[in-house]
């Protein structure tokens, strides 16, 4: 968006450069490439800066509120309501379609957001690694609120440890070596110093929860939550402790907060950054324009289940419409130039919340398709994963 920087990328841009900048980052996996990143990051002008920063602290802001914490109580299934939850997430994520508005001018829109930890650790070392190859000016930032490599890193420290010795602090997940996100597992153990451990290995003994270091019960005192709960009744792993057990550990974040802050939000949420959004068995009449809705169900994960196609006779076949929302559809805007054709972008505004939400980065996903995401965008390049820069 800022055109003489993206002329410029473009012109200088080389396969082997692209090849050799996914060499060095996907060292981490021993060189095992586990999603695809965009041959390109977004260079946002400050116009556009300025809107998304608004657009995401308006609506942490309505996140904060007594209102939104009564009315997402009833955002959690029974089956996975965990005690002992704390006040707010640790971790906060928005995401933003670029879309264009009647008048042409690129607008944020809300399309999902979750009180659950993205890729912290990576995104930062992938800001790093583009601008190392790619050669981009250090006037760009990836950061927000002058936040820097040091200082973010002793935020996200103190976000995960919160004065715990790191070894009794674990980032818990299932299978954790086999996720598609486990380079971000590999940087934040590197970063943190804090082991992954996989939810089939915690040990229980009353309330209390331990992991086995060289032989050695470790006791778990903070847990790193990145595990989900549908995608764990999807294994069907075993494992050998109670979630809801009054245990004896702290959460970062609690798990609660993965089904509060979700797409259960998103009717909650009035923001001129937010299209209209209806809980289905709400929706008495149904908009007379339903090709501009999109169907969601509430409880699934990395985009399953999402319609963007419906009609009335589907709608009304649906048994639980408790559990859907309908969203008007966004229409992405074409602002990326690349080789063949202009890519649609969304960009994931990411927070720290220790003592309020602070923004501090963001995650950048680009499509040429109808939705974002590989089966969407098959045989394309230029697409996938990345990051936004802007001017510091």
């Amino acid at each position: 968006m800022i055109r003489e920087i993206r002329e410029k990328f473009n012109k200088e841009f080389s396969d082997q450069k692209y090849l050799k900048f996914l060499d060095d980052v996907w060292k981490i996996t021993g060189g095992e490439v586990d999603f695809r990143i965009n041959e390109t990051p977004l260079f946002l002008d400050n116009e556009i800066k300025n809107k998304l920063i608004n657009a995401s602290e308006s609506i942490a802001d309505q996140l904060q509120s007594q209102k939104f914490k009564n009315s997402s109580r009833n955002a959690v299934p029974n089956k996975f309501n965990i005690p002992n939850e704390d006040e707010h997430p640790v971790f906060l994520q928005i995401d933003f379609a670029i879309a264009e508005n009647e008048n042409g001018e690129l607008i944020p829109q809300l399309i999902e957001l979750q009180g659950f930890p993205s890729l912290y650790a990576f995104q930062s070392y992938l800001g790093d690694k583009v601008k190392e190859h790619f050669q981009i000016e250090n006037s760009f930032t990836n950061y927000f609120n002058n936040y820097n490599n040091d200082n973010y890193y002793k935020l996200f420290s103190d976000a995960v440890l919160k004065n715990k010795d790191k070894e009794n602090v674990i980032l818990l997940e299932i299978d954790p070596d086999n996720q598609k996100t486990r380079i971000d597992f590999y940087l934040t153990n590197k970063l943190l110093g804090i082991n992954t451990v996989c939810i089939s290995q915690v040990i229980q003994k009353g309330n209390n929860l331990f992991y086995k270091k060289d032989g050695k019960e470790i006791p778990i005192e903070r847990i790193y939550n990145r595990v989900i709960f549908d995608e764990l009744e999807n294994k069907k792993i075993e494992y050998n402790f109670n979630f809801k057990d009054d245990l004896n550990v702290e959460w970062a974040g609690h798990p609660n907060w993965f089904f509060r802050i979700s797409k259960y939000s998103l009717p909650i949420i009035k923001s001129e950054f937010a299209p209209p959004c209806f809980f289905l068995n709400e929706v008495k009449d149904y908009p007379f324009d339903l090709e501009n809705y999109v169907l969601k169900p509430l409880y699934s994960f990395a985009g399953s289940g999402v319609k963007i196609d419906v009609s009335k006779e589907e709608l009304n076949s649906i048994k639980d419409p408790q559990n859907y929302i309908l969203q008007r559809k966004v229409t992405y805007a074409p602002i990326i130039k690349t080789p063949d054709q202009f890519a649609k972008a969304e960009v994931r505004m990411m927070f720290i919340w220790i003592d309020k939400p602070v923004l501090v980065n963001n995650l950048l996903r680009v499509s040429k398709g109808k939705m974002m995401g590989v089966d969407f965008n098959k045989n394309q390049t230029w697409i996938g994963a990345n990051i936004a820069f802007h001017k510091s």
